[in-house]
């Protein structure tokens, strides 16, 4: 992992020669410990130096040595690009897309690296390559491809493209990992907004302080979802998803065996919850797209029915849960349009 503290709190440059010492103790690690110092020295604004120890790694090895050279000349691409020597950067960088590695995180440096230098359409070019590469065979992206799949629609964003197949992939994963409340999501569209992304990186205060009280605001919301009671939650799949689900993944048939008995069975699950005293017991609505971004995003099938609970828990700890039972003048939980009383809530 790199370094990411403050200049003003670490004395990154006596970091990095110790951690040049230590390499020379532990040759084995020299890889790993040299990326590390390269890294303080960047954070020192000592970037010549930097680019030393990049240098040093490069040509002290052969490449099928280090564990991943691509990674090293991305960030050497990244730092040369900072300090003036853009040329040099960008032949580097054409390189590492000529290589094309399967690693995602020399093309994030890489494509980052143009994106901060406001060439945004190189950037895309440069995510969507990495994207083809990645992907390639590969329907359930691993944890890794995230970053470049969000950068991308970030990059896209900025550009104002219209969504694809891949961004609304992003849109997914994103939504899948996020615990935000219902009443306050944030998207993947409202995070990348260009206005919210120019903000963070401006120098005018005021942009600045207005974006703060922004973030403030959604870690409020986020922080009272927290606070909420947490619900005993059981998943409910409307017909038309049931359907959709069973045609996509039949083994999950001896879970649903109709649509029918699955209402029946959601009732009668609540209803010995509540009978063993079970509190803040609620019901949350399933679809086939949600459940399979959670699939991809927990690396299994959707056909695998152990998920479904789990499911269920994820999404009644992002506020999706609605609270079980309803008022017997209320409409059915089952949205069959008839009130509670005289639907599942009747004892007939």
């Amino acid at each position: 992992m790199r370094p990411d503290t403050p200049a003003d709190h670490v004395d990154h440059i006596a970091e990095a020669e110790r951690m040049v010492r230590t390499a020379g103790l532990y040759p084995e690690d020299a890889e790993h410990l040299l990326l590390q110092a390269a890294a303080h020295l960047e954070l020192a604004e000592d970037r010549e130096r930097a680019t030393t120890l990049y240098d040093r790694l490069l040509s002290s090895s052969s490449p099928a040595a280090l564990e991943n050279p691509h990674l090293v000349k991305a960030l050497k691409a990244a730092n040369l690009w900072e300090y003036g020597h853009e040329a040099e950067a960008r032949a580097i960088i054409e390189g590492v897309r000529a290589a094309a590695p399967k690693d995602p995180a020399p093309w994030v440096i890489v494509a980052e690296a143009l994106e901060s230098h406001d060439e945004l359409e190189a950037a895309q070019e440069t995510f969507t390559q990495a994207v083809a590469l990645l992907l390639a065979g590969d329907p359930e992206p691993r944890q890794g491809v995230h970053p470049v799949l969000f950068g991308r629609h970030r990059v896209r964003r900025m550009l104002g493209a219209p969504h694809d197949e891949w961004d609304t992939l992003a849109d997914e994963l994103h939504t899948a990992h996020t615990s935000a409340s219902a009443a306050a999501p944030v998207s993947l569209d409202e995070l990348h907004d260009p206005k919210r992304v120019w903000s963070l990186g401006s120098e005018d205060p005021a942009e600045l302080r207005a974006e703060i009280s922004r973030l403030q605001a959604e870690l409020g919301s986020y922080r009272e979802a927290l606070s909420r009671p947490f619900p005993v939650a059981v998943l409910h799949w409307p017909a038309a998803e049931l359907t959709e689900l069973l045609t996509a993944y039949p083994a999950l048939t001896s879970e649903y065996p109709s649509h029918e008995e699955h209402l029946a069975t959601v009732e009668t699950s609540l209803r010995e919850l509540a009978a063993s005293g079970t509190p803040n017991l609620g019901i949350v609505t399933a679809t086939v797209p949600s459940y399979e971004a959670f699939a991809a995003s927990e690396a299994s099938s959707p056909s695998d029915a152990s998920l479904l609970p789990q499911y269920a828990t994820t999404l009644a700890a992002r506020g999706r849960a609605v609270a079980w039972p309803p008022r017997g003048d209320e409409g059915c939980w089952c949205g069959s349009g008839r009130v509670y009383g005289e639907c599942h809530g009747s004892d007939g």
